[in-house]
């Protein structure tokens, strides 16, 4: 096994942090994003606004390595369960951006 490093470890945090639930951690309660808390919400405008909030304030508590430009949270075309998440952030040591994916599921 072996760590990763540089960006691919930030990468890999990122996504720690949003499947995290707060609680989860024993040590350390109050981390993570809490996006599970979602999964019975409507694919309204509102819920995906909430989803891209807390994903920007996780973000900015939890990844100090990262500055967050932009989160946009859309309904996803092809199943009305499920929202799309677009993270856009640069890596505040090289100034790289990044981008990064993610779907999320939702009541419908």
């Amino acid at each position: 096994m072996q760590w990763s490093e540089g960006e691919r470890n930030v990468r890999e945090s990122i996504q720690v942090i949003l499947a995290t639930a707060p609680r989860e951690r024993i040590l350390l309660p109050e981390f993570g994003a809490g996006l599970e808390r979602f999964l019975f919400e409507p694919n309204t405008v509102t819920t995906r606004s909430q989803i891209a909030e807390r994903i920007t304030r996780a973000l900015g508590v939890w990844e100090p390595r990262i500055s967050v430009e932009s989160v946009s949270v859309e309904a996803d075309p092809e199943d009305a369960r499920a929202a799309t998440v677009t993270l856009a952030y640069k890596l505040v040591a090289t100034g790289a951006r990044e981008r990064l994916g993610l779907n999320i599921a939702l009541a419908g």
